[in-house]
């Protein structure tokens, strides 16, 4: 699965910092630059999903070249355009292209959110939901797990202990821990029936994903990157 990649455009260093922080709590690449620099970056990275460009000072009189850039393109992008509280009576949101703004000085859970809904919308997981092993794809929010595009038929159990390890990669776990940390702490059941689901789990996985899925002998099991 491709990772959303965004063309961040900004000449002011606060902006640079903010969106830094934004972007790290979502799962996206980045290509960065200056306002003078929006054409190279387009160019040079065609697969962009998102555009952030920062509307201030002269480079927002040219929001309607961005917007026109990226309707261009014809390739589905986003524009998230950040305005100055005191020019909000002139913006006007670009309608050629799906669009969003923040103020100048918005937080970055505020920036990260606008991205987000742009990125996904109608997706309430959003990225961090979504976890991807080779071509195993988990969705946290959503409780489902496909192979190949293909869903795994699991029982609830039986994905609730797949989606604890895949969450705590490199980390071994004895079979009461993940007792637990799955079953809950009300079950009474003996701990080897997490060696059978474990075993359910591996074949539904097939041979390639389940070498994943290691047993420390002695220990417990563990989910490998």
């Amino acid at each position: 699965m491709r990772r959303k990649l965004v063309i961040f455009v900004a000449d002011s260093l606060d902006n640079a910092h903010k969106f830094q922080q934004a972007f790290a709590r979502l799962d996206v690449e980045v290509a960065a630059g200056s306002s003078a620099h929006l054409e190279r970056l387009l160019v040079q990275h065609p697969s962009y999903d998102l555009v952030v460009y920062e509307a201030r000072g002269d480079a927002f009189s040219n929001m309607g070249r961005v917007e026109a850039a990226i309707a261009g393109e014809g390739g589905g992008a986003a524009l998230l355009a950040i305005v100055e509280r005191s020019r909000l009576d002139e913006f006007r949101l670009p309608v050629r292209v799906r669009s969003d703004f923040v103020v100048h000085g918005a937080s970055a859970e505020e920036c990260a959110a606008r991205i987000r809904q742009l990125l996904w919308p109608g997706d309430e997981g959003g990225s961090r939901d979504v976890l991807c092993v080779e071509n195993m794809v988990v969705n946290l929010a959503t409780y489902q797990v496909t192979v190949g595009g293909e869903p795994l038929d699991l029982t609830y159990l039986e994905y609730a202990l797949l989606s604890f390890l895949v969450t705590h990669p490199g980390r071994t776990y004895s079979r009461d821990a993940l007792l637990r940390q799955v079953w809950g702490f009300d079950y009474y059941g003996g701990s080897r029936t997490v060696d059978v689901h474990v075993r359910r789990v591996r074949a539904k996985l097939g041979p390639e994903l389940a070498q994943h899925l290691e047993t420390v002998r002695g220990v417990g099991y563990l989910w490998s990157a």
